[in-house]
Protein backbone atom coordinates (compact mmCIF):
# COMPACT_ATOMS: atom_id res chain seq x y z
CA UNK A 1 0.00 0.00 0.00
CA UNK A 2 1.47 3.44 -0.80
CA UNK A 3 0.98 6.80 1.39
CA UNK A 4 -1.13 9.41 -0.46
CA UNK A 5 -0.96 12.53 0.59
CA UNK A 6 -4.28 14.00 -1.16
CA UNK A 7 -3.30 18.00 -0.47
CA UNK A 8 -0.06 19.50 -1.14
CA UNK A 9 0.64 22.43 -2.79
CA UNK A 10 2.90 23.41 -5.64
CA UNK A 11 3.60 26.57 -7.77
CA UNK A 12 5.43 25.30 -10.90
CA UNK A 13 8.45 27.45 -12.13
CA UNK A 14 6.46 27.86 -15.69
CA UNK A 15 3.07 29.42 -13.53
CA UNK A 16 5.60 31.73 -12.01
CA UNK A 17 7.31 32.64 -15.01
CA UNK A 18 3.96 33.33 -16.51
CA UNK A 19 2.84 35.35 -14.10
CA UNK A 20 5.39 37.09 -13.97
CA UNK A 21 6.02 38.01 -17.34
CA UNK A 22 2.66 39.14 -18.43
CA UNK A 23 0.61 39.48 -14.62
CA UNK A 24 1.54 43.04 -14.32
CA UNK A 25 -0.85 44.11 -16.95
CA UNK A 26 -3.90 42.68 -14.92
CA UNK A 27 -2.73 43.97 -11.47
CA UNK A 28 -0.53 40.94 -10.29
CA UNK A 29 3.00 41.66 -8.71
CA UNK A 30 5.77 39.39 -8.07
CA UNK A 31 8.46 39.70 -5.75
CA UNK A 32 12.00 37.68 -5.28
CA UNK A 33 13.49 37.69 -2.03
CA UNK A 34 16.01 35.93 -0.59
CA UNK A 35 13.26 33.88 1.50
CA UNK A 36 11.52 33.01 -1.25
CA UNK A 37 8.40 34.89 -3.16
CA UNK A 38 5.79 37.61 -2.56
CA UNK A 39 3.00 37.56 -4.69
CA UNK A 40 -0.11 40.05 -4.93
CA UNK A 41 -3.16 39.99 -7.14
CA UNK A 42 -6.06 42.54 -6.98
CA UNK A 43 -7.36 41.32 -3.61
CA UNK A 44 -5.10 38.79 -2.85
CA UNK A 45 -1.55 37.87 -1.50
CA UNK A 46 0.69 35.43 -0.57
CA UNK A 47 4.25 34.67 0.33
CA UNK A 48 5.67 31.37 -0.75
CA UNK A 49 9.67 29.86 -0.64
CA UNK A 50 11.28 27.67 -2.60
CA UNK A 51 9.91 25.04 -0.99
CA UNK A 52 6.63 25.01 -3.10
CA UNK A 53 8.55 25.47 -6.43
CA UNK A 54 11.58 22.90 -6.06
CA UNK A 55 10.17 19.15 -6.46
CA UNK A 56 13.88 17.97 -5.32
CA UNK A 57 13.83 18.50 -2.01
CA UNK A 58 10.14 17.87 -1.85
CA UNK A 59 10.89 14.39 -2.96
CA UNK A 60 13.54 13.70 -0.21
CA UNK A 61 11.18 15.16 2.50
CA UNK A 62 8.75 12.79 1.46
CA UNK A 63 10.77 10.38 2.16
CA UNK A 64 11.81 11.08 5.56
CA UNK A 65 8.00 11.48 6.57
CA UNK A 66 7.06 8.22 4.74
CA UNK A 67 5.01 9.51 2.22
CA UNK A 68 4.58 7.83 -1.26
CA UNK A 69 2.55 10.07 -3.17
CA UNK A 70 2.21 13.57 -3.12
CA UNK A 71 -0.96 15.36 -4.97
CA UNK A 72 -0.13 18.56 -6.11
CA UNK A 73 -2.43 21.51 -6.20
CA UNK A 74 -2.28 25.38 -6.76
CA UNK A 75 -3.28 27.49 -3.88
CA UNK A 76 -3.78 30.84 -3.19
CA UNK A 77 -4.77 33.34 -5.42
CA UNK A 78 -5.33 30.49 -7.92
CA UNK A 79 -6.46 31.94 -10.66
CA UNK A 80 -9.71 33.67 -10.20
CA UNK A 81 -8.81 37.13 -9.81
CA UNK A 82 -7.42 37.46 -13.12
CA UNK A 83 -9.44 38.33 -16.66
CA UNK A 84 -10.53 34.80 -18.16
CA UNK A 85 -8.10 34.58 -21.00
CA UNK A 86 -5.29 34.91 -18.12
CA UNK A 87 -7.02 32.83 -15.75
CA UNK A 88 -6.92 30.03 -18.55
CA UNK A 89 -3.34 30.75 -19.68
CA UNK A 90 -2.37 30.59 -16.12
CA UNK A 91 -4.58 27.28 -15.46
CA UNK A 92 -3.31 25.58 -18.74
CA UNK A 93 0.24 26.35 -17.50
CA UNK A 94 -0.04 24.59 -13.77
CA UNK A 95 -1.95 21.95 -15.55
CA UNK A 96 0.73 20.95 -17.84
CA UNK A 97 3.37 21.64 -15.56
CA UNK A 98 2.08 19.25 -13.55
CA UNK A 99 1.32 16.65 -15.84
CA UNK A 100 5.25 16.68 -16.64
CA UNK A 101 6.09 16.32 -13.03
CA UNK A 102 3.83 12.90 -13.10
CA UNK A 103 5.73 11.83 -16.47
CA UNK A 104 9.22 12.20 -14.66
CA UNK A 105 8.00 10.92 -11.21
CA UNK A 106 4.94 8.75 -12.13
CA UNK A 107 5.29 6.59 -8.55
CA UNK A 108 5.64 10.16 -6.60
CA UNK A 109 3.07 12.72 -8.02
CA UNK A 110 -0.22 12.91 -8.99
CA UNK A 111 -2.00 16.24 -9.18
CA UNK A 112 -5.61 18.66 -9.62
CA UNK A 113 -6.19 20.69 -12.36
CA UNK A 114 -7.26 24.25 -12.20
CA UNK A 115 -9.92 26.05 -14.30
CA UNK A 116 -10.88 29.41 -14.48
CA UNK A 117 -14.12 29.58 -13.31
CA UNK A 118 -14.97 32.90 -13.60
CA UNK A 119 -15.75 31.84 -17.25
CA UNK A 120 -17.36 28.63 -16.90
CA UNK A 121 -17.14 28.20 -20.58
CA UNK A 122 -13.45 28.18 -21.05
CA UNK A 123 -13.34 25.89 -17.68
CA UNK A 124 -15.46 23.37 -18.99
CA UNK A 125 -13.09 23.53 -22.31
CA UNK A 126 -10.09 23.08 -19.93
CA UNK A 127 -11.11 20.68 -17.60
CA UNK A 128 -12.20 18.68 -20.49
CA UNK A 129 -8.34 18.75 -22.05
CA UNK A 130 -6.89 18.42 -18.89
CA UNK A 131 -8.55 14.98 -17.98
CA UNK A 132 -6.52 13.80 -21.23
CA UNK A 133 -3.10 14.93 -19.47
CA UNK A 134 -1.23 12.35 -17.47
CA UNK A 135 -1.13 11.95 -14.02
CA UNK A 136 -4.27 14.64 -13.42
CA UNK A 137 -6.77 13.01 -11.34
CA UNK A 138 -9.40 15.60 -10.24
CA UNK A 139 -10.11 19.14 -10.18
CA UNK A 140 -9.61 21.77 -7.56
CA UNK A 141 -11.88 24.24 -6.56
CA UNK A 142 -12.45 27.60 -4.54
CA UNK A 143 -14.92 27.49 -1.94
CA UNK A 144 -16.58 30.18 -3.88
CA UNK A 145 -15.70 32.48 -6.89
CA UNK A 146 -15.76 36.17 -7.22
CA UNK A 147 -19.57 37.15 -6.66
CA UNK A 148 -21.04 33.66 -6.67
CA UNK A 149 -21.02 30.76 -4.43
CA UNK A 150 -20.49 27.43 -5.34
CA UNK A 151 -23.62 25.92 -6.19
CA UNK A 152 -24.55 28.64 -8.72
CA UNK A 153 -26.11 27.29 -11.81
CA UNK A 154 -23.62 28.30 -14.39
CA UNK A 155 -21.41 26.02 -12.41
CA UNK A 156 -23.19 22.99 -13.43
CA UNK A 157 -21.86 21.81 -16.06
CA UNK A 158 -18.01 21.72 -14.47
CA UNK A 159 -19.79 19.31 -12.37
CA UNK A 160 -21.63 17.41 -15.08
CA UNK A 161 -18.53 16.48 -16.69
CA UNK A 162 -16.68 15.72 -13.36
CA UNK A 163 -19.17 13.06 -12.35
CA UNK A 164 -18.93 12.13 -15.98
CA UNK A 165 -15.35 11.31 -16.23
CA UNK A 166 -15.08 10.18 -12.70
CA UNK A 167 -13.12 13.02 -11.22
CA UNK A 168 -13.05 13.82 -7.47
CA UNK A 169 -13.26 17.75 -6.78
CA UNK A 170 -11.06 18.77 -3.76
CA UNK A 171 -12.43 22.06 -2.55
CA UNK A 172 -10.05 25.00 -0.61
CA UNK A 173 -10.71 28.64 0.83
CA UNK A 174 -9.22 31.48 -1.43
CA UNK A 175 -11.20 34.60 -0.23
CA UNK A 176 -12.79 33.82 3.11
CA UNK A 177 -15.87 34.78 4.99
CA UNK A 178 -15.99 37.56 6.68
CA UNK A 179 -12.42 38.65 5.54
CA UNK A 180 -12.90 42.29 6.97
CA UNK A 181 -12.88 41.27 10.94
CA UNK A 182 -10.49 38.64 10.76
CA UNK A 183 -7.22 40.49 9.96
CA UNK A 184 -5.84 40.14 13.18
CA UNK A 185 -4.12 37.65 14.58
CA UNK A 186 -3.51 35.47 11.54
CA UNK A 187 -7.66 34.70 11.64
CA UNK A 188 -8.38 34.76 8.35
CA UNK A 189 -6.68 30.92 8.30
CA UNK A 190 -7.18 30.07 12.06
CA UNK A 191 -10.95 30.43 11.66
CA UNK A 192 -11.55 32.10 7.96
CA UNK A 193 -10.66 29.06 6.29
CA UNK A 194 -12.89 26.16 7.62
CA UNK A 195 -15.36 28.46 8.39
CA UNK A 196 -15.85 29.04 4.70
CA UNK A 197 -15.42 25.38 4.03
CA UNK A 198 -18.62 24.59 5.84
CA UNK A 199 -20.50 27.33 4.18
CA UNK A 200 -19.20 26.17 0.76
CA UNK A 201 -20.45 22.38 2.07
CA UNK A 202 -23.60 23.76 3.19
CA UNK A 203 -24.43 25.35 -0.22
CA UNK A 204 -23.55 22.06 -2.11
CA UNK A 205 -26.40 20.20 -0.06
CA UNK A 206 -28.86 23.27 0.50
CA UNK A 207 -28.53 24.28 -3.20
CA UNK A 208 -28.92 20.65 -4.69
CA UNK A 209 -25.63 20.14 -5.90
CA UNK A 210 -25.34 16.62 -4.32
CA UNK A 211 -28.59 15.58 -5.36
CA UNK A 212 -28.21 16.71 -9.02
CA UNK A 213 -24.78 14.59 -9.09
CA UNK A 214 -25.06 11.59 -6.83
CA UNK A 215 -21.98 10.07 -8.06
CA UNK A 216 -19.47 13.05 -7.87
CA UNK A 217 -17.17 13.04 -5.20
CA UNK A 218 -16.42 16.10 -3.07
CA UNK A 219 -13.73 16.63 -0.62
CA UNK A 220 -13.79 19.33 2.50
CA UNK A 221 -10.24 20.49 3.31
CA UNK A 222 -8.77 20.76 6.95
CA UNK A 223 -10.81 17.94 8.40
CA UNK A 224 -14.07 18.97 7.12
CA UNK A 225 -13.95 22.70 8.48
CA UNK A 226 -16.99 23.55 10.53
CA UNK A 227 -19.64 20.76 8.34
CA UNK A 228 -19.13 17.92 10.96
CA UNK A 229 -18.83 19.70 14.02
CA UNK A 230 -22.21 22.04 13.52
CA UNK A 231 -23.90 19.19 11.34
CA UNK A 232 -26.36 18.95 14.06
CA UNK A 233 -27.49 23.06 14.11
CA UNK A 234 -27.95 22.48 10.51
CA UNK A 235 -30.16 19.07 10.96
CA UNK A 236 -32.53 21.47 13.79
CA UNK A 237 -32.35 24.28 10.93
CA UNK A 238 -33.87 22.33 8.16
CA UNK A 239 -36.86 20.66 10.61
CA UNK A 240 -37.66 24.00 11.75
CA UNK A 241 -36.89 26.87 8.72
CA UNK A 242 -38.82 27.30 5.70
CA UNK A 243 -35.90 28.30 4.07
CA UNK A 244 -35.14 24.59 4.35
CA UNK A 245 -38.11 23.06 3.38
CA UNK A 246 -37.34 21.62 -0.16
CA UNK A 247 -34.23 19.68 1.38
CA UNK A 248 -35.12 15.67 0.97
CA UNK A 249 -33.26 14.60 3.23
CA UNK A 250 -31.70 16.20 6.71
CA UNK A 251 -28.47 17.93 6.13
CA UNK A 252 -26.45 15.35 8.43
CA UNK A 253 -27.07 12.91 5.35
CA UNK A 254 -25.28 14.66 3.28
CA UNK A 255 -22.18 13.34 5.71
CA UNK A 256 -20.75 10.50 3.79
CA UNK A 257 -21.13 12.48 0.34
CA UNK A 258 -17.98 13.88 1.32
CA UNK A 259 -14.73 12.96 2.03
CA UNK A 260 -12.31 14.72 4.50
CA UNK A 261 -8.63 15.04 5.50
CA UNK A 262 -6.94 14.82 8.34
CA UNK A 263 -5.52 18.21 8.82
CA UNK A 264 -7.77 18.50 12.22
CA UNK A 265 -4.60 19.35 13.97
CA UNK A 266 -5.75 17.78 17.18
CA UNK A 267 -6.29 13.52 17.81
CA UNK A 268 -9.64 14.39 19.14
CA UNK A 269 -11.26 15.89 15.98
CA UNK A 270 -9.91 13.58 13.91
CA UNK A 271 -11.18 10.77 16.30
CA UNK A 272 -14.69 12.35 16.23
CA UNK A 273 -14.71 12.56 12.58
CA UNK A 274 -13.95 9.21 11.71
CA UNK A 275 -16.50 8.30 14.48
CA UNK A 276 -19.09 10.52 12.28
CA UNK A 277 -17.78 9.96 8.93
CA UNK A 278 -16.36 6.61 9.01
CA UNK A 279 -12.67 5.78 7.98
CA UNK A 280 -13.72 4.90 4.47
CA UNK A 281 -14.19 8.80 4.08
CA UNK A 282 -11.12 10.03 5.80
CA UNK A 283 -7.77 10.74 3.69
CA UNK A 284 -4.43 11.44 4.57
CA UNK A 285 -3.58 15.33 4.64
CA UNK A 286 -0.92 17.29 5.20
CA UNK A 287 -0.87 20.96 4.15
CA UNK A 288 2.75 20.87 2.84
CA UNK A 289 4.67 22.86 2.66
CA UNK A 290 3.13 25.47 4.61
CA UNK A 291 3.62 26.44 8.48
CA UNK A 292 -0.35 25.70 9.29
CA UNK A 293 0.16 22.11 7.62
CA UNK A 294 1.07 18.91 9.76
CA UNK A 295 4.71 18.24 9.56
CA UNK A 296 3.99 14.21 10.31
CA UNK A 297 0.94 13.57 8.62
CA UNK A 298 1.28 9.81 9.00
CA UNK A 299 1.93 9.58 12.62
CA UNK A 300 -1.15 12.07 13.01
CA UNK A 301 -2.48 9.09 11.66
CA UNK A 302 -1.34 6.50 13.46
CA UNK A 303 -1.51 7.76 17.00
CA UNK A 304 -5.59 7.44 16.80
CA UNK A 305 -5.13 3.80 17.48
CA UNK A 306 -7.21 2.24 14.69
CA UNK A 307 -7.31 -1.00 13.28
CA UNK A 308 -5.48 -1.73 10.30
CA UNK A 309 -8.33 -1.71 7.88
CA UNK A 310 -9.14 1.85 9.02
CA UNK A 311 -5.75 2.94 8.81
CA UNK A 312 -4.55 1.58 5.62
CA UNK A 313 -7.59 3.13 3.98
CA UNK A 314 -6.89 6.61 5.44
CA UNK A 315 -3.36 6.33 4.16
CA UNK A 316 -4.02 5.57 0.93
CA UNK A 317 -6.58 2.60 0.04
CA UNK A 318 -9.17 5.06 -0.23
CA UNK A 319 -7.55 7.81 -2.29
CA UNK A 320 -6.14 5.07 -4.67
CA UNK A 321 -10.14 3.94 -5.46
CA UNK A 322 -10.50 7.81 -6.31
CA UNK A 323 -7.80 8.25 -7.76
CA UNK A 324 -8.12 4.70 -9.87
CA UNK A 325 -4.75 3.86 -8.67
CA UNK A 326 -3.58 0.37 -7.86
CA UNK A 327 -3.10 0.19 -4.11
Amino acid sequence: MRTIDTHTHWYPREWIELLAREGAAHGARLERGESGYRLQVPGLANAFTDAFVELGPRLAEMDAKRVDVHVLSLTMPMVYWAPPPFGLALSQAFNDAASAAHRAHPDRFLAFAMVPMQDPALALAELERASKLAGLRGLYLATSFADSEIDDRRYWDVYAKCEEIGWPIFLHPVSVIGAERLQRFWLKNLLGNPYDTGVAAANLIFGGVLDAFPKLEVNLPHAGGTLPGLIGRLDHGAAVRPELAHLKERPSAYLRRFTYDTIGHDDRINANLIRQVGADRVLLGSDYCFDMGLERPVEAVERLGLGDRDREMILGRTAARLFRMES
